[in-house]
């Protein structure tokens, strides 16, 4: 089967989901660097962010873990940090995800080691405003309220 240049790679499509759930759970300064045009043996992807803190870091990793089993139905090959929570590694081959409390990201800085990489800062997604329904009865009542107070 020949692949149209539109269409996403499987890769990059579960890189969206893992940043979609990054985001979910309120995660900081996301970058997926794409190891792609360099040939890397390590990952097609990384994805890395930071949590203010340990229950953050964790949270995030939970909600990696929980999206990518919904969306795909695949689990990580592996998953460490847990025991301190300063820099959880969340592997699923292709894409690796690094989730970093701010010091120990600051620390590494992974982004300078891969700076032959293609590397994006992600931009957290615009929040979605809630509407409020009213009925249209209601709605009728506080045009005809609001006409007899301007005459």
């Amino acid at each position: 089967m020949i692949k149209k240049a539109t269409e996403k790679s499987e890769t990059a499509m579960l890189a969206d989901i893992v940043i979609n759930a990054i985001y979910e759970k309120k995660g900081e300064n996301v970058v997926k660097i794409d190891m792609r045009p360099i040939n890397s043996p390590i990952a097609d992807f990384f994805i890395i962010c930071q949590g203010s803190n340990r229950t953050q870091v964790e949270a995030i990793v939970d909600s990696i873990y929980e999206q990518v089993k919904k969306a795909i139905g695949i689990y990580p090959s592996h998953v460490e940090g847990r025991e301190n929570a300063e820099w959880m590694l969340v592997d699923y081959f292709d894409v690796v995800v690094h989730v970093f409390q701010p010091e120990t990201r600051g620390f590494y800085k992974l982004e300078s080691l891969w700076a032959d990489a293609d590397i994006t800062e992600v931009p957290a997604p615009a929040p979605v405003l809630k509407t409020q329904k009213v009925s249209s009865k209601k709605a009728a009542t506080s045009v005809n309220k609001s006409n007899k107070t301007n005459l």
